[in-house]
């Protein structure tokens, strides 16, 4: 009996002694796991978002910029029944059934402490959800990207719901922009209601630096209206405008329009002025018929007998309009946009020389915009340049630009004969206001001052009296060229299944002629093939004229003179 009594006793010993060191190491060396899940279930670290840096235009107008909105978040594991509640706020929240059954399944995931629910919401939004007093769904304030009146939508870009840059110019500066996000700890009770009382520690977050562009808000919103105007008018495809400062390269304008599957035509959706090339068509005889210019091969008033047809490989050359052998001079070839005319005066220099000077000119390489998706088109080496292109790149068939190329190589002629890279950001601003210039365009001279002045004394004619006399600008002399390419079909030719041809119509030109200011670049993709509207000089120069005054305001040009400075010149009439 005693002994029975002794063992029991002592059991009840050892188990006291196992007690009493559980407890020790739970309050002691083995709490730590415990107190971390215990803060854990009662902490919430919350990232609070940096401002993102505003976008400015030339004049100090905001473009793009951060506005609160509102996020609706919820805690799966407080969610009692995930259908139901997304059920009840599908219709609140305008979701689709694809929307609602999403939702259904973030909720459902009991293992999660969060989820999102919406975001970027209004407050009356919100709070018609919140007022559903649905146990498990809160919301925060957090900012979104607003661009102002949708004002050159397609070259800013756009942010995704975490305010990170991912097209545009909010990708290309999205460093800059997005400043360093802040944390916010808080204490919550087991609703996951933040306990009063219960300070928070925040590590606050550092806005990011302001961006400013060459851009001119009321320069793009013209030029937007001129262009959606004009391709709903032609019932073409879409259009993209650039409007240039010829001496800085800075970008001015940058449009692009799109006809939407429903047939309507909007803003695109994309900066096709950068990542879309094309032949150019006539607009390329500029390059050529300088380059021979330059070179010494001919002169304005070189006289050549041009064909009306010439073969190449079997391949028939032809011009816009029928006529049998007849003596041009390089003026007329140019301001008629003879193909045949150009492609001789080329052959005067060699296809080797007139690829060195497109070289020169800009294409086949990337303009050093440093825009995202930047296409540096097509411009085939010499070697690989084979039969019919070495004489077609002459007159722009055979090689490939993007609207920023042509417009930047036609500038050339305006500044001089100097190349001038496109410049599209002026300067930044950091959060202390301090600006800081971006670095001037760089250059490298192409043509001589001499032949400069020259090219730009034809394209007056151009615009007088030949192929782009829609471009006409009273109390401005304007020069320019008109470009009406082919669209290389997906068959391998330039003919549609049916038959039919699709267009490129295009004109760039720059004023005041004797001085050039702005250099503008008007491209109409696709107008309508059974139109007389469908050439560079009817599609696309009416457009040109019509913004030319809006631009002379917003700079200050003075008008050259009361008429259109074209006095004297006689010449061709409205075609390619």
């Amino acid at each position: 009996m005693r002994r029975r009594l002794f063992g029991s006793m002592l059991f009840m010993l050892v188990m006291s002694t196992l007690l009493v060191g559980r407890v020790l190491q739970l309050q002691t060396w083995g709490r730590a796991p415990y107190l971390a899940e215990s803060i854990d279930q009662r902490t919430r670290v919350n990232t609070v978002r940096a401002s993102r840096g505003v976008i400015f235009d030339r004049n100090g107008n905001e473009l793009a910029l951060s506005v609160p909105t509102n996020t609706l978040w919820a805690d799966p594991r407080v969610i009692l029944d995930p259908t139901a509640t997304s059920n009840a706020i599908a219709g609140l929240l305008g979701l689709d059934p694809t929307a609602t059954a999403s939702l259904v399944e973030r909720l459902s995931q009991k293992d999660a402490k969060f989820a999102y629910v919406a975001r970027e919401l209004d407050k009356a939004t919100t709070k018609s959800v919140l007022d559903l007093g649905i146990e498990g769904i809160y919301s925060y304030v957090e900012p979104a990207r607003v661009i102002e009146s949708g004002v050159a939508e397609p070259v800013i870009g756009r942010t995704d719901p975490d305010g990170m840059g991912t097209s545009g110019i909010e990708l290309m500066f999205n460093d800059v922009l997005a400043g360093k996000d802040g944390t916010r700890i808080r204490q919550v009770d087991n609703a996951g209601r933040s306990i009063a009382g219960e300070g928070t520690t925040t590590a606050q977050p550092v806005p990011g630096d302001d961006i400013v562009l060459t851009l001119d808000r009321a320069i793009q919103y013209h030029m937007d209206a001129a262009l959606l105007s004009r391709v709903a008018q032609l019932q073409a495809k879409g259009g993209t405008a650039i409007v240039m400062d010829s001496r800085t390269g800075d970008i001015l304008a940058m449009s692009n329009v799109k006809r939407r599957a429903d047939g309507s035509v909007g803003v695109a959706d994309a900066n096709y002025a950068t990542v879309e090339s094309y032949e150019p068509g006539s607009v390329a005889k500029v390059f050529s018929i300088s380059a021979a210019v330059n070179e010494g091969a001919v002169t304005p008033d070189s006289m050549l007998t041009v064909p009306g047809i010439v073969r190449i490989d079997n391949f028939p050359i032809r011009d816009a309009w029928p006529h049998g052998p007849v003596p041009m001079s390089v003026r007329t070839i140019l301001s008629e946009s003879s193909n045949i005319g150009t492609m001789m005066v080329a052959d005067s220099l060699g296809f080797t020389k007139v690829h060195d000077y497109l070289s020169a000119f800009g294409f086949g390489a990337r303009t050093g915009l440093g825009y995202p998706g930047e296409s540096k088109g097509i411009l085939k080496s010499v070697r690989k340049t084979y039969g019919t292109e070495r004489s077609t790149v002459s007159y722009g068939y055979g090689f490939a630009a993007t609207p920023l190329q042509l417009v930047s190589a036609v500038n050339v002629i305006a500044n001089g004969g100097r190349y001038v890279a496109p410049r599209l950001v002026a300067a930044s601003i950091d959060k202390n206001g301090k600006r800081s210039e971006a670095d001037p365009s760089a250059l490298h001279d192409v043509l001589t001052a001499e032949t400069a002045a020259t090219m730009t004394d034809m394209m007056r004619d151009v615009v007088c009296t030949g192929t782009g006399e829609r471009a006409k600008v009273k109390g401005m002399e304007i020069a320019g060229k008109t470009g009406t390419g082919y669209k290389l079909q997906a068959n391998g030719t330039y003919n549609t299944d049916a038959g039919g041809r699709r267009y490129f119509a295009s004109f760039v030109g720059f004023f005041p002629a004797a001085a050039p200011r702005v250099t503008i670049l008007v491209s109409i993709d696709e107008p309508n093939s059974g139109s007389i509207d469908r050439f560079g000089g009817t599609a696309a120069a009416p457009v040109f004229a019509q913004v030319v005054p809006t631009v002379m305001n917003e700079l200050g040009i003075e008008p050259t003179g009361s008429g259109t400075g074209c006095a004297g010149r006689v010449g061709a009439d409205v075609g390619h």
